[in-house]
């Protein structure tokens, strides 16, 4: 019994540790989510197009709350938006991510064009669902 709870506990070590990667190397997973899944609209660097595509770049929207982009990316987006002074009207469609797609595309945007912020883990995300 003691070994199979030590195997267990292994995997669980194992596999934490697995969702503890380094910021870098989530960066480099959200580059490729952003790429897949934002950047047609959003734009290769983030600053959207105006009147049509608000930016993610230095985006006011969600700089100090992440949990408005977790919901934005989650449940989509419809009506008026307003990010850094300028108005913005049209329907952004859900996108089905898993919680590590969304803490590394999340991650990649907050950590790119000059911004800087601490990493997320799938942890955090749980908690802002």
């Amino acid at each position: 019994m003691l070994k199979l709870c030590f195997v267990a506990l292994s995997f669980c070590i194992i596999g934490h540790r697995s969702q503890g990667q380094s910021l870098e190397e989530s960066l480099a997973r959200g580059e490729q989510v952003y790429q897949n899944e934002c950047m047609i609209c959003h734009m290769k660097n983030g600053e959207g197009l105006s009147g049509a595509f608000p930016p993610l770049s230095n985006s006011d929207y969600f700089k100090n709350d992440v949990s408005k982009a977790v919901g934005a990316i989650l449940n989509g987006l419809e009506g008026e938006l307003v990010v850094n002074g300028e108005t913005y009207f049209g329907v952004m469609d859900p996108v089905p991510l898993s919680d590590q797609e969304l803490v590394d595309v999340l991650n990649y945007v907050r950590n790119s064009w000059g911004g800087k912020a601490n990493q997320l883990t799938t942890t955090d995300i749980q908690k802002m669902k």
